[in-house]
C-alpha cells in the first residue's frame, strides 16, 4: 500500500496572463492533484516577480508555491503536465524531509501571524 509523501512545489507561470487567467492555471493544478487523491497542505502566491534571467523572453514570471501530499509514483505525471503546458515557464519539485517539513512549517506559522 503506497503513502502519501511531503512534496513542495513551485511555479513560475508566463507573465503574459492576466491576474484571473493565473489564478485559473493554479486552480488547474489544484484541481489536478485533488482528482489524482492527493492533499493539499498549503499554497501561497509570490505574485509577479523579475526572473534573474530571461526564460522564452520573458523577463519576469508569476510565482506561486504548492505545499502537498502526493503518491509518489504519480509525480512523474504531474511534471509532465507541468512540462507540456506553455502557460508555466519554469517548475522546480522537492521531496520534503523531516528537517524541510519542519521549516515548511516554521515558514508558514511566520506568514500567519
Amino acid at each position: 500500500m503506497l503513502t502519501h509523501t511531503h512534496y513542495e512545489s513551485v511555479l513560475i507561470i508566463t507573465p503574459i496572463l492576466s491576474d484571473e487567467q493565473a489564478k485559473q492555471t493554479v486552480k488547474e493544478y489544484e484541481d489536478y492533484m485533488i482528482q489524482k487523491d492527493g492533499q493539499i497542505v498549503y499554497q501561497e502566491h509570490w505574485g509577479l516577480k523579475k526572473l534573474a534571467y530571461p526564460i522564452k523572453k520573458k523577463q519576469s514570471g508569476c510565482y506561486h508555491l504548492f505545499e502537498f501530499l502526493f503518491y509518489p509514483n504519480l509525480i512523474s505525471s504531474l511534471e509532465l503536465k507541468l512540462r507540456q503546458d506553455e502557460r508555466i515557464l519554469r517548475f522546480l519539485t522537492v521531496k520534503l524531509n523531516k528537517y524541510g517539513i519542519e521549516y515548511a512549517k516554521t515558514r508558514r506559522n511566520k506568514i500567519k501571524k
